[in-house]
């Protein structure tokens, strides 16, 4: 009698165990699928799959799927309860979405700047201005004079809403002008169209690099990359769950503080320089402080 009931005993035991690993298997295997929007500059130029690749060898049971589009359509998106977090450039956009509810959990991640590139013949005579509002005032007048086009993205992206706000401080409108030409593509896109065309257009310095280092783009010339309102600071966001319930909160944020985290800020000082020669992004560690206080500036933008 004694032997049978040990005999149980041990059987439950063993099926206990079994359980319990069967459990762990399916659990420890179990596909986790985190959605994110990004603005194209992150993931054309590869950083974003670089980052996702590190942490998936910590974690390899969860997949991220960026969606790349404009940050404007990353925001929106995101408000829409299509997303599990947000990596975006547009501080002033930004800001509105914080301020609906729809984001929490802001860190910033990294920055490079904007610049102004054109053709080598430079029509507009704006190479190495320190003064980008002066640039654009330069640029309209020669398209004025037939003599100069521009290409904008025209997408509410983060890059179109810079250069929207430096059209307004230099208090010109180029909507509906003859050489003012919207793409409605993303940065790589507009870059080789204004390529093609020979035209001035504003971009991210990282998908300019690695685009002029691969020859995509020959005819562009970096021609106005410094002075005011230049910066370019990108931000992670967590898309609240509390007011979406769906959102995978727990894994969200693992990605997150792996991008701010010390190994996530040293892929991104390092990324590109083995290839192109020179970083496309500076991490923020070190400089959040004063990254934050650029950020509420820019806000003041539009």
């Amino acid at each position: 009698m004694l032997g049978k009931r040990m005999f149980l005993v041990i059987a439950v035991v063993l099926i206990a165990i079994i359980a319990v690993g069967v459990y762990w298997y399916y659990a420890l295997n179990q596909k986790i699928v985190l959605k994110a929007t990004t603005t194209t500059s992150l993931y054309a130029t590869g950083l974003l799959d670089k980052l996702a690749e590190e942490f998936h060898k910590r974690h390899p049971n969860v997949i991220i799927q960026f969606i790349a589009v404009g940050s404007g359509e990353a925001l929106r998106r995101a408000a829409m309860g299509d997303a599990d977090m947000v990596f975006v450039h547009a501080p002033s956009l930004e800001k509105q979405y914080i301020d609906q509810g729809v984001l929490v959990d802001w860190g910033i991640m990294a920055y490079n700047t904007f610049i102004i590139v054109g053709p080598q013949n430079d029509p507009a005579g704006i190479k190495r201005l320190n003064d980008p509002i002066e640039a654009f005032r330069k640029i309209y007048e020669t398209g004025e004079s037939g003599r100069a086009l521009f290409i904008s993205r025209g997408d509410n992206s983060g890059t179109h809403v810079r250069e929207l706000a430096i059209w307004k401080l230099a208090g010109l409108d180029p909507h509906g002008r003859s050489w003012y030409i919207e793409s409605g593509t993303g940065m790589s896109q507009t870059l080789m169209i204004a390529n093609e065309k020979n035209a001035y257009t504003l971009s991210d310095i990282g998908t300019y690099t690695k685009l002029k280092k691969e020859g995509d783009i020959p005819y562009l010339e970096i021609m106005v990359d410094k002075g005011t309102y230049l910066l370019n600071v990108y931000s992670v966001y967590i898309v609240n769950p509390n007011k979406y319930p769906n959102v995978n909160y727990k894994y969200a944020k693992m990605f997150r503080d792996f991008v701010l985290s010390r190994e996530g800020q040293e892929i991104i000082a390092s990324y590109g320089v083995k290839r192109y020669g020179e970083p496309l992004f500076h991490p923020s560690m070190g400089r959040e402080e004063w990254l934050r206080e650029q950020w509420q500036r820019l806000v003041s933008l539009g």
